[in-house]
């Protein structure tokens, strides 16, 4: 909204350059993510050590994944402290830390992409600088906790780190990078779009990234659920209650649904006054309105496979995803967008 507000221009190279930065980060912060299961299993078990030092083992391909973070973009990102507290069953402490880079981010981008103050105006340019200053800040707050906070001694984190064991981190890989490759798979089903896209023009690409940023804010609420809810059939599976387990997937599902319905029933009620909080330019607003209406039906079904590919992940099973995923949204999503964008039947 910042950069729309600012100029098309800078919506459109948000989007642009979003899309980038996007697909790799949400790619390798799925490996990360997949181990929440196992984290959540031993904390269920109550092997509180061995939970320790299966996170201090983590490290190792946390600096794998920051490697290739850094050697894409030079950005890199703290990855393991929101997944290691969401294991735990405390996203409260992650919520309140998001809560507060907000707080901190909201007028530090606005400030740096509008000026002031002796600072000149960047445009898109200063909601970059804003996000990279709000992550370290995040990385060396999420460090203090993990220092200072009794919540974290059972687990001996602050041990000497042990020698890498292959077998741990073969473990982590064989469950986290068909994860993260399904992430990746379908994060850039969005953010390749948004490059076939760009070739349209100003008026293409800043519709799509209103439609994009919506879509975006949608899927936390099933993000956070699919999240809530593999932390919790892991625990119950880890303390040897199947039954338990299955009830709470049942019961992740039903609440995704219900929510999915009334989110999308909202943004389809206000798809033509969304559009104004982002630009001005009623060209833009008019063709990010009828996206919206697409973007209100489609995330009925995305937040269900989004929950439905955690829930498996929890049972071992990621593969199978990883295949539908490229079938259905590389093949006959990706593909098939660009045949109706460019070619026509």
């Amino acid at each position: 909204m910042i950069a729309g507000r600012y100029s098309d221009e800078a919506l459109a190279a948000l989007s642009v350059g979003s899309a980038f930065y996007i697909s790799v980060y949400v790619g390798l912060i799925g490996v990360v993510q997949a181990l929440l299961p196992r984290w959540a299993e031993l904390h269920g078990a109550a092997r509180h050590r061995e939970l320790g030092w299966s996170l201090r083992q983590s490290l190792y391909l946390s600096g794998f994944i920051v490697a290739a973070g850094m050697a894409a973009l030079l950005f890199p990102a703290p990855l393991l402290f929101s997944t290691f507290n969401q294991s735990l069953g405390k996203p409260l402490l992650v919520t309140w830390l998001q809560v507060g880079a907000l707080g901190v981010k909201i007028p530090l981008s606005i400030w740096l992409v509008a000026g002031g103050g002796g600072v000149e105006p960047m445009g898109a340019v200063g909601c970059a600088w804003a996000t990279l200053a709000v992550n370290y800040l995040l990385l060396a707050l999420a460090f203090v906790l993990l220092r200072t906070q009794s919540l974290y001694r059972p687990y001996g984190l602050w041990r000497k780190i042990e020698r890498p064991h292959w077998t741990e981190i073969g473990g982590f890989a064989r469950l986290g990078v068909p994860a993260g490759l399904a992430y990746l798979v379908e994060v850039t089903s969005f953010t390749l779009m948004a490059i076939f896209i760009a070739r349209l023009g100003v008026v293409g690409a800043a519709s799509h990234q209103i439609a994009a940023s919506v879509a975006t804010v949608l899927y936390m609420v099933p993000l956070s659920m699919a999240i809530a809810c593999s932390a919790r059939v892991s625990f119950w599976l880890g303390a040897g209650h199947a039954q338990r387990a299955k009830d709470t997937v049942l019961l992740g599902l039903k609440l995704t649904a219900g929510y999915a319905v009334f989110l999308g029933f909202a943004v389809y009620l206000g798809r033509r006054l969304i559009p104004v909080w982002y630009s001005e330019t009623p060209e833009i607003q008019v063709a990010a309105a009828t996206l919206l209406a697409w973007v209100a039906f489609y995330h009925v079904a995305d937040a269900g496979q989004a929950v439905s590919a955690f829930m498996l992940r929890c049972y071992r099973i990621t593969i199978a995803p990883l295949a539908v995923y490229g079938v259905g949204l590389w093949g006959v999503g990706l593909y098939g967008g660009y045949l109706l964008t460019y070619k026509g039947f």
